[in-house]
């Protein structure tokens, strides 16, 4: 491979990297809160695709990217409340409650994407959130393609990292969502509410995977199609354990994954590798294995209250 071929083969890959981690960064930036706070919701996958047809549905019927964004987000505010009432309430297994959410949302969203967009012979196509150049920075060699020709959604998840960070680590909501995850009980002896603080930690763990549900539909794809978030709930799963439950270290290992969803995309659009393609979309799944395999030789410590009613 030639110097200016490789180089921007490199720089394909890595401008692609950004985006493609974005919608695993917002699920598990969001679960970090959820499971800070005591509670495991391996439901994201279907939390995510909801927020996707919320936002599809809306935006294709309005016309307007920021209504579809905000259907997503009350999806998620309403999947969240559905799933709190259960666990948190009621206190019915974590696991087995996120598990009818996955089904949930696979069932439900094929069902009216079939009943209302698959067979109308109409064009499904959305016009999604166009790239932002920013001045001077996006002509910079390299480096501007990279980082400063992307779309507002990408951008603000530089935003959302170093805030969640702040509100987990120098707030007091904050730092109540780490004692009811460590000790609900002594929380609740010091005034903390832990059920109120569970269902704000959930409430922002599902809106948040709803708007990575939402980024697959507005600004990645232009349409809805049927299971589009292949994996990346739980692919966001594995990000937070491996991140530490850490919003920094979310946005690194989902940065990790990008790679790999990059790596396989540009592998694809080559003509002359010989690949099986099965092989490469399998790419960012092999990857995951790999780092579940890993954290077997790494002492990461989770919420001692993780998954525990209280």
């Amino acid at each position: 491979m030639e110097l200016v071929p490789a180089i921007l083969f490199l720089q394909s890959i890595l401008a692609a990297t950004w985006r493609m981690a974005t919608p695993i960064l917002y699920a598990a930036v969001g679960e970090v809160f959820s499971e800070r706070a005591g509670v495991l919701n391996i439901g994201l996958e279907g939390i995510m695709l909801i927020g996707a047809f919320a936002a599809y549905s809306t935006a294709y019927e309005t016309g307007s990217l920021l209504l579809g964004l905000v259907a997503a987000i009350i999806s998620g505010l309403l999947s969240g409340l559905l799933f709190a009432v259960f666990t948190v309430t009621v206190k019915a297994n974590q696991i087995v409650v996120g598990a009818a959410f996955n089904m949930i949302g696979m069932g439900i969203t094929g069902f009216l994407y079939r009943a209302f967009y698959a067979e109308s012979g109409k064009i499904l196509s959305l016009k999604t959130f166009l790239p932002v150049d920013i001045p001077v920075l996006s002509s910079i060699p390299f480096f501007g393609e990279v980082f400063f020709r992307h779309n507002l959604m990408v951008y603000a998840t530089l935003i959302l990292v170093p805030l969640a960070s702040f509100i987990l680590y120098r707030t007091a909501f904050g730092l109540s969502i780490s004692a009811v995850g460590e000790h609900p009980k002594a929380a609740d002896t010091v005034g903390i509410n832990v059920l109120r603080t569970r269902y704000v930690s959930i409430l922002i763990g599902t809106s948040l995977a709803a708007i990575g549900g939402a980024f697959l539909v507005l600004a990645y794809a232009d349409q809805f199609v049927e299971g589009i978030v292949t994996g990346r709930g739980f692919i966001a799963l594995a990000v937070v354990v491996f991140g530490g439950w850490s919003p920094w270290g979310a946005m690194g290992t989902s940065l990790l994954f990008g790679v790999f969803y990059a790596l396989q995309l540009r592998i694809q659009a080559m003509p002359d590798v010989l690949i099986p393609y099965q092989f490469l979309q399998a790419l960012p799944y092999f990857a995951t294995l790999l780092v579940l395999v890993g954290l077997t030789k790494r002492r990461v410590r989770a919420p001692k209250a993780l998954g525990i009613p209280y």
